[in-house]
């Protein structure tokens, strides 16, 4: 009953958030758009640069545009790890309906989950579109492509960024306002976690540094697992280490988030923006 009363509550978020993206049609339009503007401008750009560079981009392939889409299309999840939450919370808040959800019966960990449930399956949409577009547009093999293995860092990608997006949510619950650390932990990830490059272009240091961002295991396992079709076993080190993030920053994220809900409710300021 309770796990029947979970998928009922979630299943009414997602339409709730599937009829506020729907009725914005130009905007919903202009994204899927955008889509097709960045795979182009990405396929020219690797046409600009030719050989430059293969042998950093060797160990995924050679392709260079092979190689950036698999980090645009799956940094997805990360953007909607960061900030769904967060602007859901902004909204509730704006809005007046936060109090609301906060003081009925549904649990904390619930209310979190639901609440970025359709921005997850709107970034999936995404990166369907994007792989479809590399594949019979542009021509990327993905024949060699070890699916069950992708699945899995999918999974561990989408726990591991959510419990900083969490995190990052409480920052609003408390402050009232956008959380600036989200934004500089997102351009840092994107400049040294190999979005754009290979973290072996960085200097020794910035290597070192990169290890410790989530990004940095999630595109190299996707890559791998697709576009060269590593097996689970040569997979091991970046699932072991997404696995490591998610089983440590997940509990202690909603910790984090159950307190700054705490603290607002103490405060009374669940409803001031």
């Amino acid at each position: 009953m309770r796990i029947t009363t979970v998928f009922v509550k979630s299943l009414a978020f997602v339409h709730r958030d599937f009829i506020n993206e729907v009725s914005y049609k130009f905007a919903f339009f202009m994204q899927i758009f955008g889509i097709f503007i960045s795979t182009i401008m990405f396929f020219f750009l690797s046409k600009l640069l030719g050989d430059v560079g293969t042998s950093y981009l060797k160990p995924y392939g050679g392709n260079y545009f092979a190689f950036v889409l698999i980090g645009i299309a799956f940094f997805s999840y990360f953007n909607v790890s960061m900030e769904g939450l967060s602007k859901s919370i902004r909204e509730g808040q704006m809005l007046g309906t936060l109090e609301a959800m906060l003081v009925t019966q549904t649990e904390i960990p619930t209310i979190i989950f639901s609440s970025v449930l359709y921005n997850f399956f709107f970034a999936s949409f995404k990166v369907i579109i994007y792989l479809l577009l590399g594949v019979f547009l542009f021509g990327i093999d993905v024949g060699k492509a070890n699916v069950p293995g992708a699945f899995i860092i999918l999974l561990l990608t989408i726990i591991s960024f959510n419990s900083f997006g969490i995190i990052s949510a409480s920052f609003v619950m408390v402050l009232k306002k956008g959380d600036p650390v989200s934004k500089l932990f997102s351009n840092v990830s994107g400049i040294i976690g190999g979005l754009y490059y290979p973290i072996s272009v960085l200097p020794a240091w910035l290597q070192k540094l990169s290890y410790v961002l989530p990004i940095t295991y999630s595109l190299e396992g996707m890559r791998l697992a697709i576009l060269q079709g590593y097996s689970l076993k040569a997979l091991l080190p970046n699932i072991i280490a997404l696995l490591l993030f998610s089983v440590i920053m997940l509990p202690l994220s909603v910790f984090i988030f159950s307190y700054a809900v705490k603290r607002a409710k103490i405060d009374g300021t669940l409803t001031q923006y």
